[in-house]
């Protein structure tokens, strides 16, 4: 099967939410949307899409909240431009979202590149962020020092971003045999437990399914592009001196144990970019996907966060 086998009926999975596409920073951003009440803002990461939140997206709801998930920009059934995939156009894209949808602010919960971008938003659009929860993801600016004083740790871990720098040949290394490399992301990144999971091979097939739309890996790769190449810029720098500012919004991060992506001890360092209440909660047995290996408790923590 090519790309162009794969449409973007893959990701309107049914389930007790609704889809649609709002418009937001001058692109469409297609959501998965659940419940009634405060916003939050779920943010899936690489190489994902909206559904990672499958279970978050319920239980959330139940507890009294508005859920929305959105394919962020590239990905699944959001609009794939042909730039705007750094972090600051990113989390334009995410504010703008948040007034789209009709409300002033929101929990906002990343995982993984998402996490990167809450942290960004609750950086550059303060406002909009009522509360932070990060998971699987180190702080920008922590991260950016780890792949420096970590060679042997962090760096080693990121070195599949170093490969995503070549153009055309990343492209066909994450879609050829049918996405087989983001399998094996999957495999690699996660803990034991859920390796073993029928619910574990159910999202495998569906990120390798998305991930072969069209357009769609060439964007992906492209958030990894410029983080990587931004490093030497004047736009990377700029990043990092603004993202040095402390969020103001209080944060809770949730970090897997078996993490071999991002490092815990890369992600430890986070806290000291929070000028608020911080919690840090080290979650044994679970590797990059907390919300998909520990659904049950992730989700518990957040419903305790965004009522607290």
């Amino acid at each position: 099967m090519t790309p162009d086998d794969v449409d973007v009926s893959a990701v309107l999975v049914d389930g007790p939410w609704t889809h649609r596409v709002v418009s937001a920073n001058g692109i469409g951003l297609h959501v998965a949307e659940a419940g009634t009440g405060p916003l939050v803002l779920l943010l899936h990461g690489f190489p994902e899409f909206w559904w990672s939140w499958r279970h978050q997206l319920v239980g959330l709801a139940d507890a009294g909240f508005r859920v929305v998930a959105p394919d962020l920009r590239g990905y699944g059934a959001s609009d794939k431009p042909p730039r705007g995939y750094d972090a600051v156009t990113l989390a334009a894209d995410l504010a703008g979202l948040v007034r789209a949808l009709g409300e002033r602010d929101a929990t906002i919960v990343g995982h993984d590149w998402g996490g990167l971008l809450a942290w960004t938003v609750g950086t550059l659009h303060p406002r909009v962020v009522r509360r932070l929860a990060v998971l699987g993801a180190a702080h920008p600016v922590r991260l950016r020092a780890a792949m420096l004083t970590d060679p042997r740790g962090q760096l080693r871990a990121s070195g599949y971003a170093f490969a995503f720098q070549t153009p055309r040949y990343a492209e066909s290394l994450l879609t050829r045999n049918d996405a087989e490399y983001v399998g094996e992301l999957l495999e690699r990144w996660s803990g034991p437990t859920w390796r073993r999971s029928g619910d574990h091979y159910e999202a495998i097939r569906r990120y390798r399914e998305a991930i072969r739309i069209p357009k769609t890996a060439h964007c992906a790769l492209e958030y990894h592009r410029w983080m990587v190449r931004s490093q030497l810029r004047p736009d990377g720098y700029r990043y990092a001196k603004t993202l040095s500012q402390p969020v103001s919004a209080p944060t809770l991060q949730l970090h897997g144990a078996l993490d071999s992506c991002t490092l815990p001890r890369t992600a430890l360092g986070s806290g000291r970019y929070v000028a608020a209440a911080y919690e840090w909660r080290l979650i044994d047995g679970v590797g990059h996907f907390p919300h998909e290996e520990a659904p049950d408790l992730v989700t518990g923590e957040l419903v305790r966060w965004a009522k607290d």
